[in-house]
């Protein structure tokens, strides 16, 4: 069973729609042309709302430009290591204790009609086991 600190509060900061072209997948084509992947980024901290100051947050702009750097950067087979790799870059930052992460691929290549495919991950450093 998972359990928090008591008392504890949690809350977050999400980038929605974030879009960049990626070069990721199994097939030669989409390793070749590229395909356009959306993220939604939620990460779980603490916020200290009397501070007023950026540097007791998470800077989301930062946020936004790793994910990008990710999407845009080595390729991979796949969606799931995009996510992982996100997820793991967004729990470098102190203050995030964890983080879900959504990766979509709108332009799959599957043979029927589809809205959307996406994988979502979530990930976590301070994860207390009770048994």
């Amino acid at each position: 069973m998972l359990s928090r600190r008591v008392g504890e509060i949690i809350d977050s900061i999400t980038l929605s729609g974030l879009t960049a072209t990626g070069f990721h997948g199994v097939f030669p084509e989409e390793r070749r042309d590229g395909q356009p992947f959306v993220v939604d980024v939620t990460m779980s901290l603490s916020v200290d709302t009397d501070s007023d100051s950026l540097a007791t947050t998470v800077n989301y702009a930062e946020i936004a430009a790793a994910v990008e750097e990710i999407i845009t950067g080595e390729p991979v087979n796949l969606v799931e290591t995009v996510a992982g790799r996100i997820a793991q870059r967004c729990l470098e930052h102190p203050l995030v204790e964890g983080v879900s992460v959504t990766v979509h691929k709108p332009q799959a290549p599957l043979p029927q009609a589809f809205d959307d495919v996406a994988v979502t991950i979530h990930r976590s450093t301070h994860v207390q086991r009770t048994d």
